[in-house]
């Protein structure tokens, strides 16, 4: 059977700096109208970073949340750039590190039921010290906790960010291998 659900009309309700809310006439596989309320987001990209058995982090106050939380550098992608820029410029922007290189470890996509958000998740092979430059009204700390804390934190809860969850957990298990 054949599940894709069709666009009648695209109804935008709001376009902001950071993401577009639309709210679209849509067909069911079996023809039944249905509305479907979509956040356009241009994607973000995230890029983890090991050095000498500590990972890097950033803590960050999250507005939407009322907390702060750890989470590896990310940014959101500008219209057409490239993801790895993106990561590698997050990096060296939030944590004064300039990558050597970088790997893909996956694309996600954090709630895929109403959003086109991608996320980029990188893994930086080597790197080098630089200064950090916070973009306007960026405030964060940065924080380098040794593996096996961080192993620790992933089993109590303490990291909650999704994408951060997702390289570790990716980290580990390759370190396995």
């Amino acid at each position: 059977m054949d599940y894709v659900e069709k666009t009648v009309k695209k109804n935008y309700v709001y376009e902001g700096k950071i993401l577009t809310l639309r709210c679209d006439d849509a067909e069911l596989p079996d023809g039944k109208p249905c509305k479907r309320e979509i956040i356009e987001h241009s994607g973000g990209a995230c890029v983890l970073y090991v050095e000498d058995g500590k990972a890097l982090f950033v803590r960050q106050y999250r507005y939407a949340y009322g907390e702060s939380i750890y989470e590896i550098p990310a940014g959101k992608l500008e219209k057409g750039e490239d993801p790895a820029k993106a990561a590698a410029r997050e990096l060296e922007e939030e944590a004064g590190v300039k990558a050597d290189e970088l790997k893909l470890l996956f694309v996600m996509y954090p709630t895929p039921g109403y959003t086109n958000e991608k996320i980029y998740i990188y893994q930086a092979l080597g790197g080098k010290k630089t200064a950090a430059c916070l973009d306007e009204g960026e405030f964060l700390d940065v924080e380098y906790i040794p593996l096996e804390k961080v192993k620790e934190m992933l089993t109590n809860g303490e990291i909650k960010d999704g994408k951060s969850i997702i390289a570790l957990q990716a980290y580990f298990l390759n370190e396995n291998k």
